[in-house]
């Protein structure tokens, strides 16, 4: 049975909506989370319509004190909610308009086409710098991790097979910069986010005289030096999606760190490895099996990582075909956004925790870092500074290894004479490449994981993290 004409725009039309397509369309359900950034929008431009003349100072004042105490309302969780009002934006203008009569204006120069785009810049500039915090306290977590076991050495892993040995710290290190960049990609995020659309009305803008420079500075769509910033094309202002688009994909590129950091500590905690214990907090056990200690918190964050990949595909495929310019369609890219941010916040919180409870075993690191072949490497740079060619070298360590191998020994353990038989390079000293502390001094460079320089990096990182 269809409804009464919808009072925002029913005038066109003798009937209103059925009530499937009334609960087909709504977005109340989700976009009521935009309210505040709403209702700032509704104050700024209900401000710069009392600035140019169109509405008076009083009207202005009253409009305010109404969108306050609905805020109030909203906050305390008293405000009633009507889907058949369709959105967060119409709830809002329809409840002040209710309280104050001078809120019919409200709506004067603008769209919800340009008042949702507004809305969810603010939403996504807001995103952005509550994700980078939260970013930046996994990192600090980290970099405590690292300091309390400095002194600790690991293999390092290439194809999941032994390499070379790192310390813990540089590998903790690697992951911090992974961080880093995310930090940087979701302030350019923001950055994008930071063009006020309001103003661009529905398609063309309007005939009304409006200053948008003035609603884009009360809104803080300003530049480093406070100048205004506007979209500067009302077509593409509200059918732009891009940064929708660009938010999801830091988000998802930052689950897929998460994902990678994760899946090391998976693998750190396992009985093969056994290198890190998990704090209990963020395992679980088996409803069979009572000795299991299981890394639930690093595999949800494996798999909140797919989640957020679908989130990007989604935007992606939603905006593929549309046509200029705003289209219907444009209301489901709102909950891909918000889950996102959802979803990447308690990522972190839960990351932060676990790194926070996460405790090395000594022991067993020290263990495996002791594998003379992890210095193989090392054994071909001997040779290439006695000015042996470098896949020469390459060879004839290889040719040592295989006869370890053969013997049933350590590199080390072999016989110089064994070794010269190999290749004339290889001196009397050979064997002093096996000192697991000459080999990560003499790693000096930058980036490297010697202890000169993961000094320099607790000392960057200090200074980068605050």
């Amino acid at each position: 049975m269809a409804k009464k004409t919808q009072a925002t725009w029913g005038g066109r039309f003798a009937e209103g909506p059925a009530a499937l397509m009334l609960k087909f369309s709504e977005s109340a359900s989700f976009d009521r989370r935009l309210a505040p950034f709403d209702v700032a929008g509704s104050k700024a431009h209900s401000s710069m319509l009392a600035h140019v003349g169109l509405i008076t100072a009083g009207e202005c004042r009253a409009i305010h004190a109404g969108l306050d105490a609905i805020l109030r309302d909203i906050e305390a969780g008293r405000f009633v909610w009507d889907d058949r009002l369709e959105d967060v934006h119409m709830n809002i203008e329809h409840a002040l308009t209710r309280r104050v009569p001078a809120a019919s204006k409200l709506h004067t120069a603008r769209s919800r086409n340009d008042q949702v785009a507004t809305d969810m810049r603010l939403f996504i500039k807001h995103a952005c710098a509550v994700l980078g915090a939260k970013v930046q306290s996994v990192q600090k977590a980290l970099l405590g991790a690292a300091r309390r076991n400095r002194d600790v050495l690991i293999p390092g892993y290439t194809h999941l097979q032994r390499a070379q040995p790192v310390s813990a710290a540089h590998h903790l290190f690697a992951w911090l910069e992974m961080l880093e960049r995310d930090r940087a990609r979701l302030a350019e995020v923001s950055q994008k986010a930071n063009e006020c659309p309001l103003g661009s009305g529905a398609i063309a803008g309007t005939t009304l005289r409006i200053d948008r420079e003035y609603v884009a500075k009360a809104l803080g769509f300003v530049d480093s030096r406070g100048r205004p910033r506007v979209t500067q094309n009302s077509m593409d202002a509200v059918a732009d999606r891009d940064v929708f688009i660009e938010f999801a994909a830091a988000c998802a590129l930052l689950g897929v760190h998460f994902s990678r950091i994760a899946e090391d500590l998976i693998l750190w905690s396992s009985a093969e490895f056994k290198f890190v214990a998990l704090p209990d907090a963020f395992c679980t056990g088996s409803s069979l099996m009572p000795q299991k200690r299981n890394p639930d918190s690093c595999e949800l964050l494996r798999g909140k990582s797919a989640r957020l990949q679908g989130n990007l595909h989604t935007l992606l495929a939603l905006v593929k075909g549309l046509p200029m310019t705003y289209n219907r369609d444009l209301q489901e890219d709102k909950p891909p956004v918000f889950d996102s941010f959802d979803q990447s916040a308690i990522c972190a919180e839960v990351l932060e925790a676990t790194v926070k409870g996460m405790s090395f075993n000594r022991d067993r690191c020290a263990i495996a870092v002791a594998d003379p072949a992890l210095l193989a490497t090392d054994l071909a740079d001997y040779l290439v500074a006695r000015g042996v060619p470098f896949r020469m070298a390459h060879y004839a360590v290889g040719a040592v290894v295989a006869l370890a191998e053969r013997k049933g020994c350590s590199i080390p353990a072999l016989k110089t004479e064994e070794v010269r038989r190999l290749h004339a390079g290889f001196g009397p000293d050979w064997a002093k490449v096996f000192d697991l502390k000459r080999a990560l001094a003499m790693r000096r460079g930058t980036g490297m994981p010697g202890p000169a320089q993961v000094a320099r990096q607790f000392a960057r990182w200090k200074k980068l993290l605050g």
